[in-house]
């Protein structure tokens, strides 16, 4: 009769731990169901990545997939955070824009160790392997399309070029750099630019291919770190510093719309600059309304609709087994990584209606003085 019940009493602790294993098991499964696309964006101070959230929730919303979207408010111990956090949630793929390309590598590495698919999204995190697709927009074409408008609008030799640059730490600066170089650089050296804030430029115009080595140091001089505020006072000092001949009629190669609208209220305050042509890129709300006001020159529009229709199609077709469609690949240092490319359009007066209001991307009521 002992036997008996002893044989019972260990079945019965078999099938309890037999249920607590189903359960762990159960609880995993679901932790997975949970959230099947993680999305890490920089910061919700900038109106580009709160539109990206909007965009990234719709693109799911008829799916049997669910995401969940945190934001790192420029902060590389945030982002980090947010990736464990989405990790703990059992992610099977993570989209994420990189604060700081190179410091974005161990919070990556994180997730590639548990089996997750990590889509590098709009910027490269650098210097790893645990990054499977790169999706973005063409930079080198980006810069060269800022490049070009101002060479196109430069009137005589000798115009004033003022620089300024992206943060050093997103790899997105230094191509949106290069590009612009690529084709400003012959101008340079024939005379029509002349180089109004940076040494470090100066001494390298006659150098049409700047290795990375050489970009840092002129980034170093102009970079305005993506902040409005920081292009502000850098606008300022240089204007304060520049001499007669340095003013003028005057051209400006703004890396993205925030940074160009705080240079071109600089530069439209002082009285030496009769005119300026200053750059921009994402076609911001408030910067379309400068566009159309004739504050800002122009603005590199890069449809984030398709941007986030893209990378969201690579997330959908891992979690379906599918192999995705790339178009390209990039070097991030330690790996070429597969990359879908989407191409840039610039938009200025003549074509801002035909663009972003006619493309549905914003409403005509959303501004000001567009004309038919």
């Amino acid at each position: 009769m002992r036997k008996t019940v002893k044989i019972v009493s260990m079945l019965m602790v078999l099938i309890l731990f037999m249920g607590m294993l189903a359960a762990c098991s159960s609880s995993s499964t679901g932790s997975k169901k949970g959230v099947s696309v993680g999305i890490v964006l920089p910061t919700k101070d900038e109106p580009r990545w709160v539109q990206d959230e909007k965009r990234f929730k719709e693109a799911l919303k008829d799916s049997e997939y669910t995401t969940e979207i945190l934001f790192s408010q420029g902060s590389s111990a945030k982002e980090k955070e947010n990736v464990e956090t989405l990790i703990n949630k059992g992610i099977d793929v993570l989209i994420i824009t990189p604060q700081d390309g190179a410091a974005a590598a161990a919070a990556v590495e994180s997730a590639k160790k548990e089996g997750i698919t990590v889509i590098s999204y709009d910027r490269l995190i650098t210097n790893t392997d645990a990054v499977d697709y790169y999706v973005t927009f063409d930079s080198v074409a980006v810069g060269e399309a800022q490049g070009q408008y101002l060479i196109d609008h430069a009137e005589g030799k000798d115009v004033p070029l003022y620089l300024y640059a992206g943060a050093a730490s997103d790899n997105n600066a230094f191509l949106f750099f290069e590009g612009a170089w690529k084709v400003l650089q012959p101008k340079i050296a024939d005379g029509t630019f002349k180089i109004a804030n940076s040494s470090e430029a100066e001494s390298l115009k006659d150098t049409a291919e700047l290795s990375r080595d050489e970009m840092s140091k002129i980034l170093g001089q102009v970079t305005t770190n993506w902040d409005p505020n920081e292009a502000k006072n850098k606008a300022q000092t240089h204007l304060t510093a520049a001499g007669a001949d340095m003013k003028g009629n005057v051209a400006v190669l703004a890396p993205n719309d925030g940074t160009a609208r705080s240079i071109a209220d600089v530069f439209a305050s002082d009285k030496a600059v009769s005119s300026y042509v200053v750059t921009g890129q994402d076609a911001e709300k408030a910067s379309v309304q400068y566009v159309v006001d004739g504050k800002q020159s122009m603005t590199v529009f890069k449809d984030v609709r398709t941007l986030v229709t893209d990378a969201m199609g690579i997330a959908v077709d891992v979690l379906d087994g599918k192999t995705p469609e790339t178009t390209g690949s990039y070097d991030n240092g330690k790996k070429d990584v597969e990359a879908k490319q989407t191409e840039v359009i610039v938009v200025d007066q003549d074509n801002v209606k035909e663009e972003l209001i006619d493309s549905g991307y914003y409403k005509a009521d959303e501004f000001t003085g567009l004309k038919e």
